[in-house]
């Protein structure tokens, strides 16, 4: 039996509700999260100068399934390495700083996507800085590491923070319709 077409009306603008509320909340969790994610960086070196072994020995395991952790290729705080390399600090900083800004440059209730060709191009610094210095053509450096890995994590925010508003937004409205009486 075919529906009529104020149904699939009602059915648009019941999802457009349920993409707009949670908009909203999938940007402050993510914002939040993204926030404790960087604390939990900068936590790492000053728990351990402060003798809290335990806190922070697992901070930096827990960083260590994602990141190599080298001290020379880290920044330091009060004598020890952050969690993650200067690489990884970037991209997790980059990622926090389009998340928290999002809103500012675009709206949350657009669930579209940039090209996907501009993800690329924001890797292509951060491949070329990694690239001269494996081949030994020049020494990158903290600076250009964490830039190209903030530029990096910035980008792939403004990918991200979309797929996971519309993802929930669906999610909502799929578990909205599942309770509301049929008629």
């Amino acid at each position: 039996m075919a529906l009529e077409v104020s149904s699939y009306a009602a059915d648009e603008v019941a999802l457009t509700e349920s993409k707009s509320l949670a908009a909203y909340f999938v940007w402050a969790s993510l914002a939040a999260f993204t926030l404790v994610v960087m604390a939990a960086i900068v936590a790492a070196p000053l728990a351990q100068a402060s003798n809290h072994l335990a806190f922070s020995s697992a901070i930096y395991k827990t960083f260590s399934f994602l990141c190599h952790q080298i001290p020379a290729r880290s920044f330091h705080l009060a004598g020890h390495q952050y969690a993650v390399c200067s690489r990884c600090t970037g991209l997790y900083a980059g990622f926090a700083l389009a998340t928290l800004t999002y809103p500012l440059f675009r709206s949350l209730r657009n669930t579209d996507t940039p090209r996907i060709i501009w993800l690329f191009i924001s890797a292509l610094p951060l491949a070329i800085d990694f690239s001269l210095t494996y081949f030994g053509i020049w020494q990158n450096n903290h600076f250009t590491r964490f830039t190209t890995g903030a530029l990096f994590g910035a980008v792939a925010a403004v990918f991200v923070l979309p797929g996971v508003i519309e993802l929930s937004a669906t999610i909502v409205h799929w578990l909205g319709k599942s309770h509301s009486p049929t008629v």
